[in-house]
């Protein structure tokens, strides 16, 4: 690891932390700069896990405002996120990534795609008879933890979708929750990987330095950009990492 590709994933990591927390999809930044430096794409994807940690503090602190309150609802989902994440993880290290990577540029699309339509969603599901469904937001939570423990790669698009439409918080408050149900994932999933995977810490370490910055500045962003704005920022940021991802495999 070279001096120049430890300040370029430095500042991807903290380019990354901020489109994370803010709301987008933080891959599109992080996932290509590893693969810059010469990473295998299964060593850059535990790798991008792994530094991804260190956003979640970064995160928390910066939306201190929009998390008053929530702390027993992240421990009710708590094991659901971990039961998800660790399946995920598992699933990675245990199964060829080939396979589901194929699969992973229209997961990608879809939870874009409803993102964008998420407030139609969101007032069809409240007019049903008895409001939401009671079982959308476990089985959507374990889904994405899964998928977030076994690539990770718009898996924030994808919580955010779930949180907006099963919760119907405001995107702002959501995607602060957002960045918790995250933070417990990508712990969880990440003491999977550093016991049973070969760790490139030369790469992870500066990252993960720059993730904790840009995760402690992200919050800050949405709230100087209008809601439907970031909704649709995300979204299209997820189209383009989709389009990227297909046309690579």
């Amino acid at each position: 690891m070279t001096p120049a590709h430890t300040i370029l994933l430095l500042a991807a990591g903290a380019a990354a932390g901020i489109v994370g927390s803010a709301g987008g999809t933080a891959s599109l930044v992080s996932y290509p700069a590893l693969l810059a430096v010469g990473l295998s794409p299964l060593t850059a994807n535990v790798t991008n896990a792994v530094a991804f940690v260190a956003a979640w503090p970064g995160s928390a602190i910066g939306s201190r405002t929009e998390l008053r309150g929530q702390g027993p609802w992240l421990r009710r989902q708590a094991p659901l996120v971990v039961a998800g994440s660790a399946a995920g993880a598992a699933v990675l290290l245990l199964t060829p990534a080939p396979a589901f990577a194929k699969v992973v540029p229209y997961l990608l699309a879809l939870a874009a795609l409803a993102l964008l339509l998420q407030p139609r969603a969101t007032k069809w599901l409240a007019s049903r008879p008895g409001g939401r469904h009671r079982l959308l937001l476990p089985v959507g939570l374990i889904a994405v933890c899964a998928y977030d423990g076994y690539w990770g790669a718009g898996a924030g698009i994808m919580t955010l979708t779930v949180l907006m439409i099963a919760t119907a918080q405001q995107l702002v408050a959501a995607n602060a929750v957002k960045n918790m149900v995250l933070g417990i994932a990508d712990v969880t999933c990440c003491a999977v990987f550093v016991l049973c995977f070969p760790m490139d810490w030369p790469a992870v370490i500066p990252m993960a330095v720059g993730c904790l910055i840009g995760g402690a500045i992200g919050p800050s962003v949405t709230r100087r950009v209008p809601p439907d704005a970031l909704r649709i920022l995300a979204a299209l940021a997820g189209l383009a990492l989709a389009v990227r991802l297909w046309t690579a495999s």
